[in-house]
């Protein structure tokens, strides 16, 4: 046992995940509502730290653990974890930028379309007891573009069911993006300020960093078109 590298989840992750790590030889400990001072007070004796979105790993975390080796994130992003620190201390970090690719991309075209048709709007009017019908006149999507800014994993997920159900898709990326992306999403490629005047939905898909704060902002919401509906979706660096 005292030769076996210690992990310590700190976050929920799914049971299989954790029968894993303990068939591969670790002697792992799940603590997913572990407090910032119980962490602090236990950290020196992991060699590992698996974590979600929940957890902080800081500097003065990273310093304690004088064992750490890796820290995993259970996600894409890496925000709530101090990079930097990690790697001058020599810390690896992880992450599964496409675990949740899917999911996600799924979830936006499912507010895209709640938006679209009132879903939210009726389901509360009849939970009120209130019959709307009348006021609840949505709009096809077939036939609208898609602006999408960003065309990462999730980015590219998400054109792909839009232009499964009929709709136009732009797409502005910081650097070009292969043209054999293009033609298989039948896309096409423009600067961010053609796109918002072009674009009857707006999803953004861009790693949060100094760049990217702000990117949208009350210039770029009155270049938009007329009754925009705009989704934002955040992915972390």
């Amino acid at each position: 046992m005292k030769n076996r590298a210690k992990v310590l989840v700190c976050d929920p992750i799914h049971p299989d995940g954790i029968a894993m790590l303990k068939k591969t030889g670790f002697a792992v400990d799940v603590k997913p509502a572990i407090t910032v001072d119980e962490l602090m007070k236990t950290v020196s004796g992991y060699h590992a730290l698996i974590v979600r979105s929940r957890t902080k790993i800081t500097e003065d975390i990273l310093k304690a653990g004088k064992l750490l080796k890796v820290v995993g994130r259970a996600g894409a992003g890496l925000d709530n974890i101090d990079v930097e620190s990690a790697k001058k201390l020599g810390v690896k970090i992880l992450n599964t930028p496409e675990a949740a690719s899917e999911a996600v991309a799924e979830l936006t075209l499912g507010f895209l379309l709640s938006l679209a048709r009132n879903i939210p709007k009726a389901d509360r009017a009849m939970k009120d007891k209130k019959w709307i019908k009348h006021d609840l006149m949505g709009w096809e999507l077939r036939g609208k573009t898609l602006g999408t800014i960003g065309l990462g994993n999730i980015g590219e997920r998400v054109a792909r069911l839009a232009g499964a159900i009929g709709m136009k898709i732009l797409i502005t990326k910081r650097t070009p993006p292969d043209p054999a992306i293009l033609r298989e999403l039948d896309a096409e490629c423009v600067p961010l300020e053609e796109l918002l005047h072009r674009s009857d939905v707006v999803t953004i898909h861009v790693s949060y960093t100094a760049e990217t704060h702000h990117m949208i902002g009350e210039r770029e919401l009155t270049d938009m078109k007329g009754a925009l509906t705009l989704l934002i979706l955040h992915v972390a660096p």
